[in-house]
């Protein structure tokens, strides 16, 4: 009973993070479940996955209903990331739990230095004649009390890194949240706020297609599961009311440096094969 409070509480701060970050609850989960429980890889993975759809559908719909989320960017670059994330669950059936392992360490490095850096705000004008302006992926959002206008650039680019990420997602379960947000932060150009909430929108989608075949292998145990995804939906849920009233750059400072320590240990223990 103890254990299951212990991993409530850290699935509730999993939550909280992956919404004010627009990383998914996924890179906090992974190490808790793993090395704080020792539970094998694939079944960390599994739950983890049903956690990003709970830390999706807990956020996603407060930013839709503020007006941050954009839908069409979002379902666009869904097909990219829900075909990657079917290729990485296939995968994950292959490789052992070592090479998973670092392979997530290395994805939580990069988290660790993407997060302690400051992001760009972007605010594209619309161009004429160009293929966001041919495929409508631009948009308004609010900001200081006024509706700013935007639109996105290297559209194919962004889309290619997309589907790595929803490979990454189905791979390592963590909903490839760090590659999304990169993606449309530094490839695409979008606005932070806009492409941290249309990250949370998409990475339900993506999970959701990648659990369907952990679930079809039976590494989607119930009794793991059932108090992450509580856990972190009723966090993913704090977050998106708070989302808009704090500063985060503190708290993604703090969580680099703890994603970093983690990340050196999960490639270490990988690299012994001392993950099951």
């Amino acid at each position: 009973m103890l254990e299951f409070w212990i991993l409530f509480v850290g699935a509730i701060s999993a939550g909280l993070l992956g919404s004010l970050t627009g990383l998914g609850g996924g890179v906090v989960i992974i190490p808790i479940l793993t090395l704080g429980f020792h539970i094998p890889v694939p079944y960390a993975v599994g739950a983890s996955l049903i956690s990003v759809i709970g830390t999706s559908s807990g956020s996603a719909s407060a930013f839709v209903k503020e007006g941050y989320t954009n839908m069409r960017i979002g379902i666009f670059l869904e097909i990219a990331t829900t075909f990657g994330a079917i290729l990485g669950a296939l995968a994950a059936g292959i490789l052992d739990s070592n090479t998973i392992g670092i392979i997530f360490g290395l994805i939580l490095m990069l988290t660790a230095v993407l997060g302690i850096r400051k992001k760009p705000d972007h605010q594209l004008d619309i161009i004429e004649d160009s293929w966001a302006r041919k495929l409508k992926l631009y948009g308004s959002f609010p900001k200081n009390g006024k509706i700013a206008q935007y639109s996105s650039t290297n559209i194919f680019e962004g889309f290619a890194m997309m589907g790595f990420a929803g490979m990454m997602s189905g791979l390592l379960g963590i909903g490839g949240g760090v590659l999304k947000v990169l993606a449309m932060d530094n490839i695409m150009k979008l606005p932070f706020k806009v492409s941290t909430t249309t990250s949370n929108f998409m990475i339900g989608v993506t999970a959701a297609a990648s659990a369907f075949i952990y679930f079809q292998r039976g590494e989607i145990i119930p009794e793991i599961a059932a108090p992450v995804l509580i856990g972190v939906v009723a966090g993913s849920f704090i977050g998106s009311k708070i989302f808009m009233k704090i500063k985060t750059h503190s708290l993604k400072v703090i969580f680099s440096l703890v994603a970093a320590a983690l990340s050196v240990y999960m490639i270490y223990k990988g690299l012994t094969g001392k993950f099951h």
